[in-house]
């Protein structure tokens, strides 16, 4: 009866200490890159992000506000167009693609649609990269335009790293 009721302590405390997103309580979650090392619907933006060298950046302290292609989205691009981009040779131009991805800063998806609101229907936001993403919204989902025209839609929102936030996009964001 003892070991029973031992285990049932045990199993009630663990459940205690863990928060909603299974996080320890008290505890940060993890950064950027290990929140998308962990969601098997980023495995090829992780690959990448290994490819360039980047991983460490995702790392370190932001805020950051991260622009994820998930796998499918990847998928849409001309084929041979990912194994291109792994090769080593190509390095400087993935680096380039995946940090047009990212923003400096935290922005929630609340405070997007807000800036989108007051900014007559889009807002522009700056890339590590150097280059601008326009946000708007059409038909009740936030959107996002590239500097070629490219359109992605915003497919998770709010995804919460110890360095910044994750939005899912469903297509790969290009710089010029």
């Amino acid at each position: 009866m003892k070991t029973i009721l031992s285990f049932l302590f045990l199993g009630l405390f663990t459940l205690t200490n863990l928060s909603a997103n299974n996080f320890p309580v008290n505890t940060e979650p993890p950064s950027i890159a290990a929140v998308a090392s962990g969601n098997e619907n980023f495995t090829t933006l992780v690959a990448a992000l290994q490819a360039a060298d980047l991983v460490n950046t995702l790392n370190i302290d932001g805020p950051f506000t991260v622009f994820a292609p998930v796998n499918s989205a990847f998928d849409k691009l001309p084929e041979g167009t990912v194994p291109t981009l792994l090769k080593p040779e190509n390095k400087a131009t993935l680096t380039a693609v995946l940090t047009y991805h990212v923003v400096k800063g935290e922005f929630k998806a609340a405070d997007v649609i807000d800036a989108i609101k007051k900014n007559k229907g889009s807002f522009t936001v700056n890339t590590i990269q150097g280059g601008k993403l326009i946000a708007s919204i059409k038909d009740g989902k936030v959107i996002l335009q590239d500097e070629k025209g490219g359109i992605s839609t915003v497919v998770m929102t709010d995804v919460k790293a110890s360095n910044g936030i994750i939005h899912a996009i469903d297509t790969v964001v290009m710089p010029k």
